[in-house]
């Protein structure tokens, strides 16, 4: 028999990133209650007002904090926060240290920043991870999707690659619950200047769909004895095909998008194949952009990736369960 009583929640969960703030409410199980998407980024913040009301006071990241999750707390007043993304950079609310990889995923939940707001509930700000052996990498918000993936049980595996295709692509490699280490790939955001900022971009032209035959196309020229020469001599075939009649305006757009991201895979395949055994691969994602990596990495000879949802708020909920925010007892009873 139902009560009619709303659900009561364990967490509130933010991913706050460079452009915009996802809210998630969810309960002693890590189910999701309720999600709320805004355009509050750390780059875009709402502006305190100027006619003298209580929120002129409060800052941009107070103002987004409040219209993500304030009626979630006056209603339930104890809930812990957690939050990963950009939010934790330097530009951020409150600067997070990077964590060392190698790193045991277990750490980050004892490394948590915590952002005090004179005796209200208080946001604990996930770290990011930094790699220094050879070319410094970094990612900040990432490492909590592998957290998600890598803590539901039946992920666990003895060789992960954790694929998480976006801006920036990043390819993590774990071992049962440790981040050994991990590439970044400047693909989502090369693609996008490369289309709205060069003259590739020309003569491209809107499409009512994707052209995944020319996405193909792009993803055999990236392996092919052409793409060898290297993607910064193979992306001016995407003008050139146009250019000769070749390739049509309107799939021009889509070529360009599987020549990176041939380039790309192409890169990791190559990596891969030198460590040796092949890793077992979960891709993290916008559903369309991981249908795309899906089919780059069938083509390169990698198999066919599982495709793990909702690993944000599932890594936010066993972070904060990691941290002591939320009773374990209660969740392994729930």
């Amino acid at each position: 028999m139902t009560t009619g009583l709303p659900a009561r929640a364990a967490l509130i969960a933010l991913d706050w990133g460079t452009s915009s703030l996802r809210a998630y409410r969810l309960d002693a199980a890590g189910r999701t209650l309720d999600t709320r998407h805004l355009p509050w980024g750390i780059m875009r913040l709402p502006q305190p007002l100027q006619d003298g009301a209580a929120t002129a006071t409060l800052s941009g990241f107070e103002l987004a904090f409040e219209q993500a999750c304030g009626d979630w707390l006056r209603a339930e007043p104890a809930l812990p926060v957690i939050a990963c993304g950009m939010v934790g950079s330097a530009q951020g609310w409150r600067e997070a240290a990077y964590l060392d990889v190698p790193l045991d995923l277990a750490r980050i939940g004892t490394q948590l920043t915590v952002v005090e707001r004179g005796g209200a509930t208080p946001v604990h700000i996930v770290p990011g991870l930094i790699q220094r052996q050879g070319l410094p990498n970094v990612m900040r918000g990432e490492e909590t999707q592998v957290f998600g993936v890598l803590f539901e049980p039946a992920r666990a595996h003895d060789n992960m690659l954790i694929g998480l295709p976006g801006t920036h692509s990043k390819w993590v490699g774990a071992q049962r619950g440790r981040v050994t280490h991990f590439h970044t790939f400047m693909t989502g955001e090369i693609y996008a200047a490369l289309r709205g900022h060069t003259i590739l971009g020309r003569t491209m032209a809107d499409s009512a769909g994707a052209d995944m035959a020319a996405f193909e196309r792009g993803l055999q020229v990236a392996g092919s004895p052409a793409g060898r020469a290297g993607v910064l001599s193979s992306v001016f075939s995407t003008r050139a095909l146009g250019l000769t009649g070749q390739l049509a305006p309107t799939s021009q757009a889509d070529y360009l998008s599987g020549l990176l991201i041939g380039h790309e895979v192409a890169a990791l395949a190559q990596l891969l194949r030198q460590q040796g055994e092949l890793p077992r691969i979960v891709l993290c994602g916008e559903p369309a952009l991981c249908g795309r990596y899906i089919q780059a990495l069938q083509h390169y000879g990698l198999g066919t990736p599982e495709v793990a949802q909702d690993a944000t708020e599932r890594g936010l909920w066993h972070l904060a369960v990691s941290a002591g925010l939320i009773d374990s007892c209660a969740t392994a009873h729930s």
